[in-house]
């Protein structure tokens, strides 16, 4: 099959798609495929078919500590164009059978790359553009997974400006958690337990925009679950060596212990199970994704999902696949498989 392998491009989560993307490229081609590995914001320039022979940028595969400056990748490209699609990206894409993406974060997992290859008759991997667009918004997927019975920490979203931040400070109840509403990798995320942590946190959220969500913080386990055509995977733990899953602590080996399966009994386990795909279907996700829950005791608490999960050297869903038998060129393969399938069904 003929392959091409789509990451990089402008979000913060650049560093990760691209090691995602180095991963998912060589086990493709140790399988036999023809694959080509591209940066959708750079692009490239020669021919084509050179792609399908090019070796992989060794500093592709290791997640820097801190998140990229986009500033400087915009300016790395020679076009200074703004189009979100580098040089060359749609003409290769268009020559594939399938298009897997490995792109993170937004213009890549909030759908906006997802309609513009449906208006092209472009096939790719995982969930469709509606799907996708909704699980990036942290608001729209509590309201979505709360209708259908799956429960989620109490959360307010706001929209701020920094004269706004004093009096979210004096009214926003504490310990809460403060995110930004359509970011992932944990970026921009804060735990805030003391009224200065807050401010702190809400000054950063406003940096990068001022839409957050501030949700109760609940103390318990860090536990992540896949779906893989439509069925849950074993469930995994998430024990940081210190302070909380952040950015860093995901990306960095040994920074934080994972534990799959997780510790946790069969009931809870089955329960985790019917929560992730709860979600999942109350978004209308296809293929794959991962949800994240916090479980107290015996209660379970929804957090998010993830439409396009991490494939890096460090990710949760290929240990989760692991744990169920599933290596991970065979679970690329899967990927492709149904994901060919669900765009034959329109989904």
């Amino acid at each position: 099959m003929k392959i091409v392998v789509l990451a990089g491009g402008l979000s913060p989560e650049r560093n990760v798609s691209l090691s995602s993307g180095s991963m998912v490229c060589q086990a493709l081609r140790e399988r036999g495929h023809q694959v080509a590995l591209v940066d959708l914001f750079l692009g490239f320039s020669g021919r084509e078919e050179d792609l399908y022979e090019a070796p992989i940028p060794p500093e592709y595969r290791k997640v820097a500590r801190v998140a990229p400056d986009l500033d400087q990748v915009r300016a790395s490209r020679a076009d200074k164009s703004p189009n979100q699609f580098g040089p060359g990206v749609l003409r290769l894409c268009a020559g594939a059978d399938v298009v897997f993406l490995a792109l993170h974060g937004q213009c890549g997992e909030d759908g906006r790359v997802q309609a513009a290859f449906d208006l092209m008759g472009i096939p790719y991997t995982g969930s469709g553009y509606l799907g996708s667009a909704i699980a990036m918004d942290k608001d729209l997927t509590k309201r979505l997974a709360v209708d259908h019975g799956v429960r989620t920490p109490d959360w307010t979203r706001v929209e701020y400006t920094p004269e706004d931040i004093e009096g979210l400070v004096a009214s926003t109840r504490l310990p809460c958690v403060v995110k930004p509403l359509d970011s992932g990798s944990s970026i921009g995320v804060f735990i805030a337990h003391s009224r200065e942590e807050l401010r702190a946190a809400l000054e950063a959220g406003a940096a990068l925009g001022g839409k957050s969500v501030l949700e109760e913080y609940i103390a318990g386990r860090e536990i992540q679950v896949g779906i893989l055509g439509d069925r849950a995977l074993p469930s995994i733990e998430i024990i940081p060596r210190q302070g909380f899953y952040d950015y860093e602590n995901k990306y960095q080996p040994g920074a934080a212990e994972e534990i799959c399966p997780a510790q946790v009994s069969p009931e809870l386990e089955r329960r985790l199970g019917e929560a992730a795909l709860g979600a999942y279907r109350a978004l209308g996700l296809a293929v794959y994704s991962r949800a994240d829950f916090i479980v107290r005791g015996e209660e379970i608490f929804f957090l998010e999902i993830n439409t396009l999960p991490g494939m890096t050297p460090t990710s949760l869903l290929p240990q989760e696949a692991a744990a169920a038998g599933i290596p991970y060129g065979e679970l690329c393969e899967r990927i492709i498989n149904l994901s060919l399938a669900a765009r034959r069904a329109g989904k």
